[in-house]
């Protein structure tokens, strides 16, 4: 895996480049199967009791079965106050599909709970090279199929149901609607795809123009995509369900957010997904942020881009809950 010569790109908005320095001490540009352990320690969330209790977020932890039994662990994120029934959210965490946890990333989506009042539910899926395809989004399937199952008991609404993902858990959040439509399986409401991870084949302009520069560059996709898929990657039995880009009829599937940085690898496959959805008659709300690098709105949550691409996804989730 070589650099190859980067053509021309989008520049970074100026409030973003400034932070990408600060970035890189945690998150290397180019992510090599040598630096896995290494973004496993650095990547690994810290202890959150104190934000759950600021925020008054009640945690419960549930172990349950995946797809081949192995036991899987899940949290149930609830607000104090939330009272009765209320919409449910199943979370993917983010992480490459080879490092992260069940709180990854979560800082983001913690306002559903304690603003929106809705249960979030977090998995903490296997992870990739030791658990390759099919493990992560059957362990998602899985988790889905709990939550359905056990909708009465955690006093959520079955008919609400919302899944969503960023980055790595974008792609699983695309693969499990996907697959909740073809097996018949549980209704979901909607789905959350921010800047997600859909397409094996690293083959669109964005991929080529985002080498050794940024977050999670060209040469660190191809690391995500092997570990999962091995020398399947690239090859036509690549399931869509693993790289949701593969699916050729994206008909039938609840109403999707998506969102991508104009600066960045993933925005090509994103608009393609957006585009897909619409092809085949269905509801995607695409936005495509100017000078974003991926996943700054984790990464740097203060600035004007990553604020509003809080606000934005927030305000559809919080309509799309209520419906």
């Amino acid at each position: 895996m070589t650099t190859l010569p980067t053509p021309p790109r989008p520049a970074f908005d100026a409030e973003l480049k400034a932070g990408l320095a600060v970035v890189g001490g945690m998150f290397p540009p180019t992510i090599t199967p040598d630096l896995i352990d290494f973004m496993r320690t650095s990547y690994a969330s810290p202890p959150l009791d104190d934000v759950f209790s600021e925020r008054r977020i009640i945690r419960q932890d549930h172990t349950i079965s995946s797809h081949d039994g192995s036991p899987m662990l899940v949290s149930v994120l609830r607000h104090a106050e939330a009272t009765g029934v209320v919409p449910a959210v199943l979370y993917a965490h983010s992480g490459g599909l080879m490092f992260g946890d069940r709180f990854s990333g979560i800082d983001l989506v913690l306002d559903w709970v304690d603003q929106l009042g809705a249960a979030l539910v977090t998995v903490e899926y296997r992870l990739a090279p030791e658990h390759p395809d099919p493990h992560g989004r059957e362990d998602m399937y899985a988790a889905l199929l709990w939550l359905a199952e056990h909708a009465g008991a955690l006093n959520v609404r079955a008919d609400r149901v919302l899944v969503a993902g960023a980055s790595a858990g974008g792609g699983l959040a695309a693969g499990v609607a996907l697959a909740a439509r073809d097996r018949n399986g549980p209704a979901l409401c909607g789905q959350v795809l921010d800047y997600p991870m859909l397409d094996d084949r690293c083959a669109t302009p964005s991929t080529a123009q985002f080498d050794g520069v940024g977050v999670w560059d060209r040469v660190s996709n191809l690391t995500g995509w092997d570990a999962l898929l091995g020398a399947a990657r690239g090859s036509a039995h690549v399931s869509p369900y693993a790289a949701p880009s593969r699916a050729t009829d994206l008909g039938h599937l609840p109403p999707a957010f998506i969102d991508v940085g104009a600066a960045e690898i993933f925005r090509d496959e994103a608009i393609d997904y957006a585009r897909a959805i619409w092809s085949a008659g269905g509801d995607a709300e695409l936005h495509v942020w100017s000078g974003a690098f991926h996943a700054c709105d984790i990464f740097a949550p203060h600035t004007a881009v990553g604020r509003s691409m809080i606000a934005t996804r927030n305000a559809w989730v919080e309509k799309t809950l209520a419906d």
